[in-house]
């Protein structure tokens, strides 16, 4: 177990060889991996990358920012040069895999236009799609904040790439900013998703 457990690589690989013994007991039942089967898999997929996505996000808002200034001046590097960035990587395409498994999951379902257009291209009819709507809306108003704001302010302001030394302060409060904006649009994002498939 050692071997599993001290290895993220093992213990990630581990996970999907247990969720591929659940696949298989699925099919072992007389399932058949039809279109629903996929849009499931899809579902799951957006979802995995959304717990990393905002879990990061809630990490970076709730845990590293808050600690920043009771960190010595001398031990800030070891958080900026090495955890930010790697945190930044999978924050971003936890993003990435969120939206685009959620445009492809929204499709598969038939409910892309109606979601994107909330509900105006069935004349408002179906408070479901509103729902949906609102929360694709929003996860999307999300990711172009990380994929444009955050990640260009937070390779300044980390030293990632070249930048006058009066541009890392200014990037380091538009990251901020903007991280906090998607903080805020999380939770009613998390709401209507959520709302959409359980009271509508």
């Amino acid at each position: 177990m050692a071997v599993i457990l001290t290895s993220l690589r093992n213990t990630v690989i581990a996970g999907f060889v247990l969720a591929l013994i659940l696949l298989l007991m699925y099919v072992n039942f007389g399932n058949t991996l039809d279109l629903n089967f996929w849009t499931f898999i899809v579902r799951w997929l957006h979802v995995v990358c959304g717990v990393m996505w905002i879990g990061l996000l809630w990490y970076f808002n709730f845990v590293q920012m808050p600690s920043m200034p009771k960190i010595p001046d001398d031990q800030k590097p070891a958080v900026s040069k090495v955890i930010a960035p790697e945190a930044l990587f999978w924050f971003r395409w936890g993003a990435m895999g969120t939206i685009v498994f959620g445009i492809v999951l929204a499709h598969l379902s038939g409910y892309l236009l109606d979601a994107y257009t909330l509900g105006a291209y069935e004349g408002f009819a179906v408070p479901k799609n509103i729902a949906i709507g609102i929360g694709m809306w929003l996860g999307t108003i999300m990711w172009f904040n990380v994929w444009f704001v955050i990640w260009p302010n937070q390779k300044i302001a980390l030293g990632l790439v070249d930048a006058a030394a009066d541009q890392k302060p200014k990037a380091a409060r538009m990251a901020m900013l903007f991280s906090r904006v998607n903080t805020l649009l999380s939770i009613p994002m998390l709401f209507a998703m959520v709302s959409a498939q359980n009271i509508y």
